[in-house]
């Protein structure tokens, strides 16, 4: 027999439902349970509430009634209108074996979620309306919460957090085969949003006017759209700014801790025996009583008695003083005396003999070592006098006596061991000459011809003849092996330089007279090149390009009046100062010429083929003396007084400045493989570079007397020559190794000093013939000598 029973409980406020129970058994215990607690206690509330009466409503307004048996045991809920959590528990199972029923499912449930929840919040209502008291009746009623105020409106809290996706921190290419992409907090799946074409996206970004401001969340897969507050805020992140913008970083300085030094320590503990430093005096007097002991000046009690001891014995004297005994007093032990200075000769005397006074060449020769004084037999020169009376005083005396003083006071005088070190030991162990053979020892040849000094010489590529010019203003071609002047070309002015065209394919030659450049065919060797010479030189081409007003003002192109066809002239480069060399390209068909005085146009570039000319510098790094180009990269180097410095005419940048250390730089000339530069100088060096060593010279060579004019590298052999004002011509050995970790080899074999001296000048220029072991120099005595 069944009974019907009517329940009206006090519960707390309802706490958020949970969707999915843990098993259906545990959830139909639980409530079975509480239904029965209810029945045996109807007035007491056995759940954790706070005293608010609510009731248990169906959606009929009826009360709920339930069923059980005779003895008293529950067995069902009677009453339609809602679906029960058995119901929710198989829902929730179907859904993962079917999709559609999981959906209905979803739809029915959430139907009845909604029903319960107005249920609950019409009850809170009615015990709100009628506040209740407790079972003693004297407790005061708490009262209900508002649902419109938020719970955690004054406090932070993860809970506000809005995380759909539970799936936690996972890869989401998992889920790239299934329909959906993960789980809500009500263990239902998240259906990924219907993906568009490429097309789609287009036409939204076209018409949507915030598709910009629209991203992907890659846990839901859903469109999110940024606000403006959204959007400040990433730029404040990608700015590096902080965050908050009512965060004021620059707010002023709480100081904490007072700077105030406090009378009474803070703490009253007493300190510790290691806090305790021993007193400074006491140091000092410890310190000064154990240096006493290790002096000797302080003796123990042993030492004390065992000295008295020896006092009491028998006493001894010497009887004569020994000779170093007193020296023994001295701090100096054995001092060496000063050197004594040699006793005056007739050449310090007021009125010597006329043999010991100089004569006008001494003279001379004493002035011209003025820079290097070591290298004079006397110090002084000597002068005759009358009488000791008309003697002057010495203008040096107070300097000398103060550098003899300052001789004795910087002089140890102190006995040294000396190390005998024999001089061949210190001079580094160089080849013998004659295992460095072929190099020109003798002079063969002497061409006579020009009537004043001889500043250029160049030879023809075959090796069959030579051109030289001079300050005669002329230019003399001559046959090497006769030494027979071919033909003699008169100019109109200084000739400074000769350059002959590496290329043996044509026979040109060019020759810097003056402000003029002269392409000159010298009518020599084979008709048949001396031909296509002419007809190269004869027409000019079309230039494509405008030539700027800054390169027609440095430089002009015409073609040689009919007089100077007859000498051979066809081709005049007129420039707007005086040119000081001239030299080509390795291929022929580029040259270069310098005009020390054309500031930022000292340098030009000359192409033969297109006759057009180009100012490769834009600003002036100097006084520019010679220039010079690489035999086989497109480098160019270019000397100026103190510096070379070397550029890429491809890329049109420096690539490397070169530091001589000298005072005035005279020539340059490149080895045939284009690693290593020979610099002469006017101060008598001669510096070594190997280019891919370092910027600074790698040996510096001091083998002349005099300013070095020219040098030259020889095309084939490793040799090298050098010519100086003092009539000399060097020719080394210089061996440049294919091994990187290997040096060159510098040795010095001949001096050929044959030229005769003409107003301080010497050797002007030095050149190599192409072929041989020859070397030819030109100098002021107007002659032009061949050595071989």
């Amino acid at each position: 027999m069944a009974k019907k029973l009517t329940i009206k409980r006090k519960v707390k406020e309802p706490e958020p439902q949970k969707e999915v129970s843990d098993s259906p058994e545990s959830s139909d215990n639980e409530e079975e349970e509480d239904l029965l607690q209810a029945v045996k206690d109807p007035g007491e509330d056995s759940s954790d509430d706070e005293g608010i009466d609510q009731e248990y409503q169906t959606d009929s307004s009826e009360d709920l009634e339930f069923e059980s048996d005779g003895e008293g045991n529950f067995l069902s809920r009677k009453g339609a209108g809602g679906s029960s959590a058995d119901d929710d528990d198989e829902s929730a199972e179907e859904e993962d074996d079917d999709e559609d029923e999981s959906d209905a499912d979803a739809e029915k449930s959430g139907k009845s979620k909604d029903e319960e929840t107005a249920t609950t919040s019409k009850s809170s209502k009615k015990s709100q309306e009628k506040p209740t008291s407790s079972k003693n009746g004297g407790a005061s009623v708490v009262p209900a919460r508002d649902p419109s105020k938020v719970e955690y409106a004054d406090s932070d809290t993860s809970d506000e957090e809005d995380i759909r996706n539970t799936v936690g921190n996972i890869p989401m290419h998992w889920y790239d085969e299934y329909k959906h992409i993960g789980y809500d907090w009500d263990a239902k799946k998240i259906i990924k949003p219907p993906k568009g074409d490429q097309i789609d996206d287009f036409l939204r970004k076209i018409e949507d006017p915030n598709f910009w401001r629209t991203v992907k969340d890659p846990l839901t897969g859903q469109e999110v759209f940024l606000t403006d507050a959204d959007i400040a805020l990433i730029k404040r992140i990608n700015l590096g700014r902080i965050p908050n913008e009512e965060h004021d970083e620059y707010a002023p300085w709480i100081e904490w801790f007072t700077s105030e030094v406090e009378k009474m320590p803070i703490k009253n503990v007493p300190d510790h025996k290691r806090s305790f430093l021993p007193s400074g005096s006491e140091k000092k007097t410890v310190s000064r009583m154990v240096h006493a002991l290790k002096m000797g000046w302080m003796k123990t009690t042993e030492e004390v008695e065992r000295e008295k001891q020896e006092k009491r014995g028998p006493k001894f004297y010497m009887l004569w003083e020994t000779d170093t005994s007193r020296e023994q007093m001295r701090r100096i032990h054995d001092p060496v005396s000063a050197p004594k200075r040699d006793l005056p000769g007739h050449t310090e005397s007021y009125n010597p003999p006329p043999e010991y006074l100089f004569d006008a060449k001494e003279a001379k020769e004493w002035h011209k070592l003025k820079d290097e004084p070591h290298k004079r037999k006397l110090h002084f020169m000597p002068q005759k006098f009358k009488s000791l009376r008309e003697v002057p005083a010495y203008s040096r005396y107070l300097r000398e006596r103060f550098l003899r003083c300052l001789d004795l006071y910087l002089c140890p005088r102190a006995k040294r061991v000396k190390l005998n070190i024999d001089a061949e030991y210190l001079i580094p162990k160089l080849p013998s000459p004659r295992d460095l053979q072929p190099f020109p020892t003798v002079e063969s040849l002497v061409y006579r011809g020009h009537t004043d000094l001889v500043r250029s010489v160049s030879v023809e590529p075959k090796g069959e003849y030579l051109v030289s010019g001079s300050d005669d203003k002329t230019v003399k071609i001559w046959e090497i092996a006769t030494g027979r002047c071919i033909r003699t070309i008169e100019t109109e002015d200084v000739v400074r330089c000769v350059a002959w065209c590496p290329n043996a394919k044509l026979s040109i030659i060019a020759v810097a007279t003056g402000s003029r450049l002269l392409l000159v065919n010298p009518k020599v060797g084979d008709k048949l090149l001396v031909r296509k010479t002419d007809d190269l030189l004869a027409e000019a081409p079309v230039l494509d390009v405008i030539e700027s007003e800054r390169i027609k003002t440095a430089v002009q192109w015409t073609t040689a009046e009919p007089a100077d066809q007859e000498k051979g002239v066809r081709v005049v480069i007129t420039h707007f100062k005086p040119i000081r060399q001239v030299t080509w390209h390795g291929r022929g068909d580029y040259l270069a010429t310098v005009m020390p005085e054309g500031a930022n146009r000292s340098a030009l570039i000359h192409q033969l083929s297109k006759r057009r000319s180009q100012i490769p510098f834009s600003k002036s790094k100097g006084l520019i003396q010679c220039v010079l180009f690489h035999p086989v990269k497109p480098c160019f180097f270019v000397a100026t007084q103190h510096n070379i410095r070397i550029y890429d005419l491809v890329k049109q940048e420096l690539i490397k400045k070169l530091l001589t250390n000298s005072k005035w730089i005279s020539g340059m000339s490149i080895h045939p493989k284009g690693d290593n530069l020979l610099v002469s100088t006017y101060d008598k060096k001669m510096l070594w570079f190997d280019l891919d060593l370092s910027t600074k010279p790698y040996q510096t060579m001091r083998l002349h007397r005099n300013a070095v004019r020219s040098v030259a590298f020889h095309l084939r052999y490793p040799l090298f020559a050098s010519g100086s004002d003092d009539q000399a011509v060097i020719v080394s050995h210089g061996m440049v190794y294919n091994d990187l970790l290997q040096n060159p080899l510098i040795v010095p074999l001949k001096k050929l000093q044959t030229h005769e001296k003409r107003e301080e000048f010497g050797v002007l220029d030095v050149n190599w013939h192409p072929v041989q072991p020859w070397v030819f120099s030109t100098g002021a005595d107007c002659t032009i000598r061949l050595y071989t």
